[in-house]
């Protein structure tokens, strides 16, 4: 079986968790990935192209041709294999939010590879290896790839063989809470924030946390405060996001261990009980400036899925 037509009628649904990265100190390293889902269902038909239909989220914003993040995956994925595209009919439902810093172009990515995956199942073996190996390419970096494949606690570093990760469980205690504002923020603009270099004594700082910041969440939420601390990264994109900066540093000093979600704007806050989160989330509304969406997920320990369809008619797939 090497080409497109003899998988036609083949159809798969995909399911991807939201993501956050850096957890503070763990900048470009720690991701975790969070109980927040979107679908996507995939079947390849006869004729030729790809019809993209999307639900929720990017809904009317999103492109619907062959330059969506989700169709560029695919393609992607298919000429690494040496394999070519077949047409698809894709309907995408997404859920979490754009341009906020929960992985949700991450999360794009991984589906798109994820259905070609399922698609090619019994024709070409895609492995875990080399999932990660294509989605770094497509996002550039494996902090927020890793967890919305594999779940859970992620360290993710690279090598001159390519990317590679470690899947770590989080203890039972932590419990997430994210903060949504209605603002977006581009990754590129905060990414180019960022010095090109920073102080011994900072990067020192950040070593120490980081290590500490793996013992308290698999083994020690007491010391999240303080193990989410960091200098590398967060002081710098501050101005680009002052509400961000000012809930953040509300929450810290009331205890919580708050810190910028990937890119940001938006908030973590890493829990150690339930009521707690109930605490935050109500000093955070008492004194923010504009409408934050507080949301209480679990962490995804599975990561992303792929599952096959009932065939669908010769008439649905022929659209």
């Amino acid at each position: 079986m090497t080409n497109s037509v003899s998988l036609i009628g083949r159809a798969v649904s995909v399911q991807v968790p939201a993501t956050t990265a850096n957890l503070g100190p763990g900048f470009d390293t720690l991701g975790l990935a969070l109980a927040k889902y979107d679908q996507l269902e995939v079947t390849v038909r006869s004729a030729p192209g790809v019809f993209v239909e999307v639900h929720g989220v990017g809904a009317g914003l999103v492109p619907t041709d062959e330059s969506n993040l989700v169709v560029r995956a695919i393609i992607h994925t298919f000429e690494a294999v040496g394999l070519p595209m077949p047409g698809l009919n894709i309907v995408a439902h997404n859920v979490i939010p754009h341009g906020r810093g929960l992985g949700s172009s991450g999360a794009a990515i991984v589906s798109g590879i994820m259905a070609a995956k399922g698609l090619l199942e019994g024709v070409v073996e895609i492995d875990a290896e080399m999932l990660l190996v294509l989605a770094t390419e497509m996002e550039g970096h494996p902090d927020n790839v890793a967890p919305a494949l594999f779940g859970g606690l992620t360290i993710a570093w690279t090598t001159p063989e390519g990317p590679r990760h470690k899947k770590l469980m989080v203890h039972r205690g932590v419990k997430p809470l994210v903060f949504v504002p209605e603002q977006e923020m581009s990754t590129a603009l905060a990414r180019s924030l960022q010095p090109t270099s920073v102080p011994h004594e900072d990067a020192v700082f950040n070593v120490s946390r980081s290590a500490l910041l793996i013992a308290a969440l698999i083994q020690s939420p007491e010391l999240l405060l303080a193990a989410t601390e960091d200098k590398l990264h967060q002081s710098y994109r501050a101005a680009a996001m002052p509400e961000t900066n000012k809930l953040i540093t509300l929450l810290r000093a009331a205890g919580f261990a708050a810190v910028v979600s990937g890119a940001g704007p938006s908030i973590l806050v890493l829990a150690s009980d339930p009521g707690q989160r109930l605490v935050a989330a109500e000093l955070v509304a008492s004194q923010s400036d504009t409408p934050w969406r507080a949301l209480m997920l679990a962490v995804d320990m599975q990561g992303a899925t792929v599952h096959p369809l009932t065939a669908h008619s010769t008439a649905e797939t022929a659209a």
